[in-house]
């Protein structure tokens, strides 16, 4: 039976279930960012590392904060490549991004609000030490009755200590927790290593690899946050 949740965010909440790399990448081709596929591929990666091993985001920041900082950051990688960019085109990314992720946060409101009042949810996230802000942000921080944060706790996915934590917050013992994710192998792997049931939001990753596997052993895979409620009724 189960009697609590865990939910990753970034990607699954705030994308339902695309890779933020192909949200940032549909947007550098909407503003005509001239570059290709595998150096913005690259960038990328590096604005990631930036924003997780430097203290670039501060806890006040909100999403449109980060999304600002993080093209920033791709930006000077890709200026080192070689590229000429215009500035002008980081706030034009990071606003169209930034109300995308609104936009989608606002259509699984009403889920985690149903999600909420059956269950206890602790949500799991890799982040830069403001998630706590965001979600206030974004109104739906009250739905959870923890959040377990890895630049805070100082343990990121794909370790499963850091789910552990969500477990831990929950008090139950893992048989009765479902995690809920998009990344198969920072979400789904991690959890069920715990003896946790398991909901894969398997929709679009960056790479191939990323949704490509042979063999899943995801409890269930779905392709809307929408069908969260169901599931976890099926899966008892």
């Amino acid at each position: 039976m189960i009697n609590g949740i865990l939910l990753d965010y970034g990607g699954t909440i705030d994308t339902n279930g695309l890779h933020w790399a192909n949200v940032l990448w549909e947007s550098y081709q909407r503003n005509q960012v001239n570059v290709d596929r595998d150096a913005f591929a690259e960038a990328y990666k590096f604005g990631e590392r930036a924003l997780a091993i430097k203290p670039i985001i501060e806890p006040h920041h909100i999403f449109y904060d980060v999304l600002f900082l993080k093209v920033e950051q791709q930006f000077s990688f890709l200026r080192e490549k070689g590229f000429e960019l215009n500035d002008a085109a980081i706030e034009a990314i990071a606003s169209e991004c930034n109300d995308f992720a609104r936009t989608t946060v606002e259509k699984a409101a009403p889920v985690l609000a149903g999600l909420s009042q059956k269950y206890p949810l602790v949500m799991v996230s890799n982040f830069y030490g403001n998630i706590n802000h965001v979600l206030k942000d974004f109104g739906i921080r009250d739905y959870f009755q923890a959040v377990v944060e890895s630049a805070v706790v100082g343990v990121r996915k794909p370790s499963p200590q850091i789910y552990q934590l969500g477990i831990d917050q929950l008090a139950l013992p893992p048989a009765e927790c479902v995690v809920i994710g998009d990344s198969y192998s920072k979400d789904i792997q991690p959890a069920k290593s715990l003896g946790c049931k398991t909901i894969w939001l398997n929709v679009k990753g960056w790479d191939e690899a990323d949704t490509d596997f042979k063999v899943s052993d995801a409890d269930v895979e779905i392709t809307d946050f929408a069908q969260i409620a169901d599931t976890i009724t099926i899966l008892g």
